[in-house]
């Protein structure tokens, strides 16, 4: 008997110390928060951050304190990084390859923040599947990145790789070629593809591409942007980096369960007007995609941009330690 009253006794002691131990640790995040500086590029790439971005504007979230900067174009993301100005970014998945090779491994990939937001575009109603681009014009714009890539990948794949392609510099450009040829498409990412679906009614969504490329790739995935921090910064606060991506979940969960709060966020950060972020967000395939699904379908998707040009993603395919 007196055994046992022992046993419970010291059972109940450590319980104590255990409890006592999470909740010091639990008063120490919040009272002593990391600082984390987060960057992220306009567009679908930064609309998932924008729960945590207005939470954070009053208090702590999760044991971090958050600076969050919304810029305008990949190449000021870049020198940030490098210079360690920044410690969290989001940014093309194939520029997070190009500066993992560049600065031999000073970033780590921690999510995939975006699938696909490409799709073709018609002043019509006459495409309905891939096949029935044959006798039509492309028009686009990014070529030598993504869009290049990720169509000529899927053509290809589908025995169409002699369809005409025109390439322009703006998508502006592309929606006035679209409603100048009625034998011509567009492929448009989004936001822009609701833009100028707004703007001008007759134009409507003909095929996602996200769906396309999941019929001859299945084992990958269309992406467009992924979420890295600094291979010191993940050194030194793993714990803040996880707080982090937890939160991030949340808030893209957030964004994608409730629409209308999400894009009075988006209009209200600026990445794009609300109205249009109202029709866009069901379109732009936001996620928070970590762990051994991420490692699962983004090695697939550089592969294809590799092949299409090393250059792409730095010359050679990243490292296991590429992956967080």
């Amino acid at each position: 008997m007196k055994k046992l009253l022992l046993f419970v006794l010291i059972t109940t002691l450590c319980l104590s110390a255990f409890a006592m131990g999470a909740k010091e640790d639990a008063d120490y995040s919040v009272l002593n928060p990391t600082n984390v500086k987060v960057v992220a590029l306009k567009g679908p790439t930064a609309m998932g951050m924008v729960k945590l971005m207005d939470e954070s504007k009053t208090s702590s979230v999760n044991g971090n304190n958050y600076e969050f900067k919304i810029v305008g174009a990949p190449t000021e993301i870049t020198p940030m990084l490098v210079k360690g100005e920044v410690d969290i970014a989001a940014l093309p998945a194939n520029l997070a390859a190009v500066i993992y090779n560049s600065t031999k491994g000073k970033v780590q990939v921690i999510a995939v923040n975006t699938l696909g937001v490409l799709y073709i575009c018609e002043n019509g109603n006459s495409v309905n599947n891939l096949e029935d681009l044959k006798g039509k014009t492309i028009y686009s714009s990014g070529k030598g990145s993504t869009p290049e890539y990720a169509l000529n990948f899927i053509l290809e794949q589908n025995g169409l790789a002699n369809l005409p392609i025109e390439w322009k510099s703006e998508h502006t450009e592309c929606v006035a070629a679209l409603l100048k040829d009625p034998n011509a498409v567009a492929l448009l990412p989004q936001p822009f593809a609701t833009t100028a679906m707004v703007q001008n009614l007759s134009i409507r969504i003909a095929l996602d591409l996200n769906k396309e490329w999941d019929k001859v790739s299945p084992e990958s995935a269309l992406l467009t942007g992924v979420v890295v921090a600094r291979t010191e910064f993940i050194n030194e606060n793993k714990k803040a980096v996880d707080n982090f991506l937890e939160s991030y979940k949340m808030s893209t969960e957030f964004v994608n369960s409730n629409i209308n709060e999400g894009a009075r966020l988006i209009g209200e950060i600026g990445i794009i007007p609300e109205k249009v972020a109202q029709k866009a967000l069901p379109y732009c395939n936001i996620v928070c995609i970590t762990g051994d699904e991420m490692k699962a379908i983004l090695p697939g998707y550089l592969k294809v941009l590799f092949d299409a040009n090393p250059k792409s993603v730095g010359g050679v395919l990243p490292s296991e330690e590429f992956y967080y």
